[in-house]
């Protein structure tokens, strides 16, 4: 099969030609860039909104404008039991532990994305005030 692939797959045999998936792909990324400024509002939207509600959890949030929000928990045991809390909720938010990253700063990893509504942010808050 490997062989055949090699000798007949025209992204093997003509390496210069790109797969016909690539170009449907550019052209839709195309797409989003001219529709960019709106999914990074909605994006921004949704941080400012997970950050509001976070606030005065008994965990540390890192400062960051970005879609990756950390929250720091501390020990590792500590992580694993708030994320496997929160898989078990529908939730699914990693923890985070050394050696990634420093000793005693085991965090979640929150993911934002445009993608997410508000009642997806609000559903994560809840449930974090309400394992705190």
């Amino acid at each position: 099969m490997i062989d055949y692939l090699l000798n007949k797959g025209r992204s093997y045999i003509f390496t210069t030609a790109a797969p016909p998936a690539i170009a449907c792909a550019l052209a839709k990324s195309l797409d989003l860039i001219r529709t960019g400024d709106a999914l990074r509002a909605d994006l921004f939207a949704n941080i400012a909104r997970l950050r509001d509600g976070l606030a005065g959890l008994p965990w540390r949030l890192l400062p960051s404008a970005t879609a990756i929000q950390p929250l720091i928990v501390g020990e590792n045991d500590a992580a694993v039991a708030l994320a496997a809390a929160l898989w078990e909720r529908g939730l699914w938010v990693p923890a985070i532990r050394p050696p990634t990253v420093p000793p005693r700063s085991a965090r979640l990893r929150v993911s934002v994305s445009a993608a997410h509504t508000q009642a997806d942010i609000d559903r994560l808050v809840a449930a974090l005030k309400e394992l705190a």
